[in-house]
């Protein structure tokens, strides 16, 4: 349930990652600013790793009503355990290269814009998918998907920004090799010869792709798709289809969408969520409906 929120002296902890695309050379002062004119009193910590980020919170856990991420999707992922932990409503200020999170949560890609909804305290609770007891908040992917990933390095993401997933996507293509796999979905069972296979608890994965057209983050369940093995350039032929989440117009793709996910294929395939490699086949996924409280612009 949406609720709007007033702040009075409010202490949030904000956890800024310097090695986030822009979170070396973003300017919060005007947003401190503002965040202290409206009772809300930061202690400000920098993270440069996801234990850093976790060790932030679990120091001032009993401290704070607030915890204010600066920095890209794996740094909030890597925030999810203890937030969770401690059922901590959080914000974000999106300094990463995808802020993908942030799309989902229609939060402004402008500083300025990010620490007035911040100010405007609008909450709502949203899910958590789960992997494996592993915690993410958007997109995991087993096949293309990982080898993309692997190609984009912090250096391709700084000189490429967005356009870095495309270029990186070319790269993975041809590494990548068709695979087997088994899907339990609440209770049926589906047997696919897949090249990619996403499972999204957020909408938006890789800058800004929609997982599925229908999926929301606050909806309770989990959206898959699976791609057939195929040529590169009927991929590229689907692209305005993979983009906006159109899967079921394209051949022999396969939906589905559920709130407990089994995959299990023949050899154990990594699998990365929210950017990071977190578990390997065979895995269970499931979605925590309601699962943490966050600040995001009001729906009017």
């Amino acid at each position: 349930m949406d609720s709007p929120v007033t702040p009075h002296h409010t202490t949030a902890l904000l956890i800024l990652n310097s090695n986030s695309r822009s979170g070396d050379t973003a300017d919060i002062a005007d947003g401190l600013g503002l965040l202290a004119n409206n009772g809300i009193q930061v202690i400000q910590k920098k993270t440069s790793s996801a234990q850093q980020t976790v060790q932030h919170i679990e120091d001032h856990a009993q401290q704070i009503q607030l915890v204010i991420l600066g920095g890209g999707d794996g740094t909030i992922s890597s925030a999810a355990a203890s937030l969770y932990k401690h059922q901590l409503p959080f914000a974000i200020l999106p300094l990463g290269t995808a802020n993908d999170l942030a799309r989902s949560l229609n939060i402004p890609a402008t500083l300025s814009g990010a620490f007035q909804v911040i100010v405007d305290n609008h909450r709502s609770r949203i899910n958590l998918g789960v992997i494996n007891n592993h915690y993410f908040f958007n997109v995991a992917h087993i096949g293309l998907g990982v080898k993309v990933t692997s190609e984009l390095t912090p250096q391709v993401k700084k000189t490429w920004g967005v356009f870095s997933y495309l270029k990186a996507a070319f790269a993975a293509f041809k590494k990548s090799r068709p695979f087997r796999v088994a899907l339990h979905v609440d209770g049926k069972t589906h047997y696919l010869h897949s090249i990619q296979i996403a499972v999204g608890n957020g909408r938006y994965y890789g800058g800004g792709n929609v997982v599925d057209e229908k999926s929301e983050i606050d909806d309770g369940t989990l959206c898959l798709y699976s791609l057939p093995p195929s040529t590169l350039w009927k991929l590229l032929s689907y692209t305005f289809f993979l983009r906006y989440g159109k899967h079921h117009y394209m051949q022999e793709t396969f939906t589905v969408s559920g709130q407990h996910i089994e995959i299990t294929t023949r050899k154990p395939k990594d699998i990365i969520a929210d950017g990071e490699l977190i578990a390997k086949t065979p895995a269970v996924f499931k979605v925590i409906p309601q699962a943490l409280e966050v600040i995001r612009p009001s729906p009017d």
